[in-house]
């Protein structure tokens, strides 16, 4: 929780990871360039007090990341959303089985989301009916730039990807995470366009499609797609740290989002260890859009709430307490075109 100037705020990472990415664990040149990249983000897009060295960039560990979500960052819940990437890392990249037992460790903090993909066709469906069952599944986290031997992604629209869709409604996984936006080296940007979203968040209208990134850099196109189907939602992350580095770029992206999305369906995210909560919150709260964009509203309170936590709540069912909540009920995704258009 965290509370300034006599306001309260439940607080709901909803993209968080915990990695290994060691040379020990590198499989390959990829795997040096992916962590590398990672690291450019974090020091380039962070104050300068907040940067880690990067050593334990590579592996911080399960407690560094208690103390940075839940003592020092003002965290309520936090959400995996591991990344595997098992061409580039022999264990993983993302440490799944650990994760998974931190949440355990951890009731009513953390909640643990897997990760499947169709190109593993009948045999990974069976997996995920076992990790499903093993795991209590809520959600998922997709990577459709991932590689996977000669392939280089695959899009969510495609005919095993609708298998698997179709799965995780037999078996109550209503959250669907796709990384929609910024490239990561090695992998390929147009694997990651927003475009497929459009067809499966019409298919599978029970199905809640979070596109993480907000699809930067295509944000023009993920907001045209995500006003007209009312379960596709908006996750800050790596939009989140421009609220330092350039304020008002920040600014025009959250304009967009709350004029095209509305208040209901915005997630905040510090997209953990990219950057940590802690900082990224503080200056959310504190955050205004500046007076010469005046095409967009000011931001609210209440709407900072619904971000920074109450939405992410109302997607995964989490129990706030009651003098966190607002009046009315967050997270009520309506199909409203423009729902900014009426401030």
């Amino acid at each position: 929780m965290y509370e300034k100037d006599g306001e309260k705020y439940y607080i709901v990472d909803a993209h968080i990871a915990l990695w290994d990415a060691r040379a020990e664990n590198q499989k390959n040149i990829h795997g040096k360039q992916f962590i590398d990249c990672f690291y450019d983000y974090h020091k380039n897009l962070s104050p300068e007090e907040v940067v880690w060295d990067y050593d334990t960039y590579t592996y911080y560990g399960e407690q560094r990341l208690l103390k940075d979500l839940f003592e020092d960052g003002y965290v309520d819940h936090a959400i995996f959303q591991p990344a595997i990437l098992s061409d580039f890392y022999r264990r993983g990249f993302g440490q799944t089985e650990d994760a998974l037992a931190l949440t355990r460790a951890n009731p009513g903090k953390l909640t643990y989301n897997h990760a499947w993909d169709p190109r593993h066709e009948e045999a990974g469906l069976e997996q995920l009916r076992k990790d499903a069952d093993r795991m209590g599944l809520k959600g998922v986290k997709l990577y459709t730039a991932e590689w996977n031997g000669d392939s280089r992604g695959y899009k969510l629209d495609s005919p095993w990807s609708r298998r698997y869709l179709e799965e995780c409604l037999k078996l109550g996984i209503k959250n669907i995470h796709v990384h929609k936006g910024p490239t990561i080296r090695p992998l390929d940007r147009d694997a990651f366009d927003v475009a497929d979203i459009d067809q499966v968040a019409t298919d599978y209208t029970e199905l809640n499609f979070i596109v993480e990134h907000v699809g930067l850099p295509r944000l023009e196109d993920f907001c045209w797609i995500a006003t007209q189907e009312p379960n596709v939602y908006g996750g800050l992350a790596v939009a989140m740290p421009f609220i330092h580095s350039r304020p008002k770029y920040f600014a025009q992206i959250l304009g967009e989002l709350l004029y095209w999305i509305g208040e209901d369906r915005i997630l905040f995210s510090s997209d953990y260890a990219i950057w940590t909560p802690k900082w990224l919150i503080e200056k959310f709260v504190d955050f205004q859009i500046p007076p010469e964009l005046t095409e967009y509203a000011p931001i609210t309170t209440a709407q900072k709430k619904k971000i920074l936590g109450l939405n992410a709540a109302a997607l995964y069912d989490l129990d706030v307490p009651q003098e966190l909540r607002l009046p009315t009920e967050a997270g009520n995704a309506s199909a409203e075109v423009a729902a900014g258009a009426r401030s």
